[in-house]
């Protein structure tokens, strides 16, 4: 443990004897962790400050406007409006490719897929056979 570290815990100890610790929001609480792996190291604090602000990297806001303007395709009838929303689909796909951070989005993306695919196979249904019947 370097002289920070000490000396950060002699500080917190301190406070917690003098009870400057003790009816904070969340006491006792568990602690909600993210999993930030894919995260760059020296990223990660910026990325949850960030987060816990309430902001979200440029790419996950993309992400998810794509995500709501292709739930709302599918409702839309065949005419002008739904035209329109395919243009802006299309515009925002190319935006987020031409800024280079799909790559880093996609192996995000890919990542997770494939922990969700393991988990899926291990898991079994009701009738105890495979969630994934048919699939390998």
């Amino acid at each position: 443990m370097d002289l920070i570290d000490r000396l950060v815990e002699q500080k917190i100890s301190e406070a917690i004897a003098r009870g400057e610790l003790s009816g904070l929001p969340g006491e006792g609480a568990p602690l909600e962790l993210d999993d930030d792996v894919l995260i760059p190291e020296q990223l990660r604090m910026a990325y949850r400050i960030l987060r816990n602000a309430g902001f979200v990297p440029p790419e996950v806001a993309a992400l998810r406007e794509i995500g709501d303007l292709e739930r709302r395709i599918e409702e839309l009838p065949h005419d002008e409006e739904r035209v329109r929303a395919l243009r802006k689909l299309q515009y925002l796909r190319l935006r987020l490719e031409a800024s280079g951070r799909l790559r880093h989005v996609l192996h995000a993306a890919s990542a997770y897929s494939e922990k969700l695919l393991v988990r899926l196979q291990e898991g079994s249904d009701a009738d105890g056979g495979s969630v994934l019947k048919g699939r390998s």
